[in-house]
């Protein structure tokens, strides 16, 4: 079952995690317009997300999405969220308890099916890969894989643990 797949993450090597560390520097310098970039896409290629988003649900227009101020607001918060994964690769403590409070926002507070959480992580790859390209060689492409898997692992983990029941 591919889920299950996607939930054993596997170990970032210390080389991989600098790659990592590396690469979300540049990333993290632009941070809202890259945010703003990875949701737009989300958004377009996955619009059921949006169901979950009152504020603007009901756009259709990637320019009116760009000028939203609540999506720029969660481009932000999300791009943060990442940005303390990153910073704590180091910690696993760290890591597990930041992407718990996320897994248990979404799940209890926001109900956002889980599934979503892989979604997001791919786009994110496609949009680093695409505006970093000299940087996300086949190494990185590797590491960062890893990354949406360790995501991925942690927010369904918080589900679970809180009973998630679809």
């Amino acid at each position: 079952m591919e889920i299950e797949r996607w939930e054993r993450s596997e170990e970032i090597s210390d080389a991989e995690k600098k790659v990592i560390q590396e690469i979300w520097s540049r990333v993290y310098a632009n941070c809202e317009d890259v945010g703003v970039s990875i949701l737009i896409r989300f958004f377009v290629n996955f619009p059921s997300a949006k169901q979950y988003f009152s504020q603007f649900k009901h756009m259709e227009d990637p320019l009116e999405m760009e000028r939203s101020l609540q999506l720029r607001k969660h481009a932000r918060r999300v791009m943060g969220a990442i940005n303390t994964v990153v910073e704590n690769l180091n910690d696993s403590e760290k890591v597990s308890s930041v992407l718990a409070l996320v897994g248990k926002a979404h799940a209890l507070k926001h109900k956002v099916e889980p599934i979503y959480f892989k979604k997001l992580t791919g786009v994110m790859l496609e949009v680093i890969a695409e505006e970093y390209p000299n940087d996300f060689t086949p190494e990185a492409h590797g590491a960062w894989t890893k990354m949406k898997t360790l995501i991925y692992s942690h927010v369904t983990a918080a589900y679970k643990e809180v009973g998630w029941a679809q």
